[in-house]
């Protein structure tokens, strides 16, 4: 696996988990999570590409 996808992911998941509980029920909190992993996945490739990859 790529190094970069895997450490963005991982902060990002990591970032997310910290805040999970105030987010309210189980519905709301995985909405949530799937719209951050949608982003996530959408600015990685400029990030990637802003720094060289």
């Amino acid at each position: 696996m790529d190094i970069t996808a895997l450490s963005f992911y991982a902060i990002i998941c990591g970032v997310l988990s910290l805040a999970a509980p105030r987010f309210g029920g189980a519905w709301i909190r995985f909405g949530l999570g799937a719209l951050v992993g949608i982003l996530a996945a959408l600015f990685l490739p400029i990030i990637k590409q802003s720094l060289g990859y």
